[in-house]
């Protein structure tokens, strides 16, 4: 210190910052109740409330929390949660929502909803149509509720049916947390790209459909085989559905998993 020369009680010093997390709980409670607040905005709620911190320290916190708001665009659109998503522990804890499209033989396209179980890696639904609007995203999900219980998080990319206004209802109706993945990341949705890229590799490339029939029939018998027969690496080799039934969430066996007597009785309110 003297040849330097540095202060001794410098390099003695320890600094010792207080505990920020009740801060921290605080002000995303805050900011999913009030999402179109900035730091600044917030700073000031929480000054009202007693909470005495510096709008720098604040804004710090602000960012490393990924609480920022989200431009909007030209038209009112879901936004959902704003705060970096975890990894699910149990079955229902969270969702994952995406779209296939694939071609008949006579070259007509058709499109194909993919919901999964993000914990057990069970496919909870695959909805084959021409035409797949919000709103039949949110009948699907309704369905899908009745049977296993209502998710705590529903992930999908920002494609404009699930930004829609039919969306916007159902998810203030069904108070589900809805979690957008930032765009050109689908990497942040990885748990359905996975499950899609399967599908793809091991049934859509492997089968000429002949008609929209022919394929829910096929997708049916393909989402019982992935469910409780095939092994999957994340479970050491145990079925998806094997692992939901395991789960202590009081979750009962997968119903929609169960195979289809012939290609007509599968499951056919979720194509109504």
């Amino acid at each position: 210190c003297s040849a330097l020369p540095v202060d001794r009680s410098s390099m003695r010093y320890r600094p010792l910052r207080p505990d920020d997390m009740p801060l921290r709980t605080r002000l995303k409670a805050l900011s999913h109740e009030r999402k179109r607040f900035g730091y600044r905005r917030l700073h000031m709620m929480l000054a009202r409330e007693g909470w005495h911190v510096n709008h720098k320290k604040l804004r710090r916190i602000y960012r490393e929390e990924s609480l920022q708001v989200r431009k909007r665009g030209g038209r009112k659109r879901a936004l959902g949660t704003r705060a970096p998503i975890q990894l699910p522990d149990r079955v229902n804890r969270r969702w994952s929502l995406d779209f296939v499209s694939d071609a008949f033989m006579d070259g007509r396209r058709f499109r194909i909803l993919t919901v999964v179980d993000d914990y057990s890696r069970e496919c909870l639904a695959l909805v084959a149509d021409t035409s797949l609007s919000g709103k039949r995203v949110t009948r699907v999900l309704d369905q899908l509720i009745e049977v296993r219980g209502k998710p705590a998080t529903i992930v999908s990319d920002n494609g404009t049916e699930l930004t829609s206004m039919a969306v916007l209802k159902w998810v203030q109706d069904r108070k589900v947390a809805w979690h957008y993945i930032a765009p050109g990341k689908p990497m942040q949705n990885g748990f359905v790209e996975s499950f899609n890229g399967k599908l793809r590799d091991e049934c859509l490339n492997e089968t000429l459909f002949s008609s929209l029939h022919h394929a829910r029939a096929i997708l049916a018998d393909w989402k019982h085989d992935y469910n409780t027969i095939r092994p999957h690496s994340a479970h050491g080799g145990k079925p998806p559905a094997e692992i939901a039934s395991q789960s202590c969430t009081g979750v009962p066996p997968y119903m929609i998993a169960s195979k289809p007597n012939s290609g007509h009785e599968f499951n056919q309110s979720l194509y109504l």
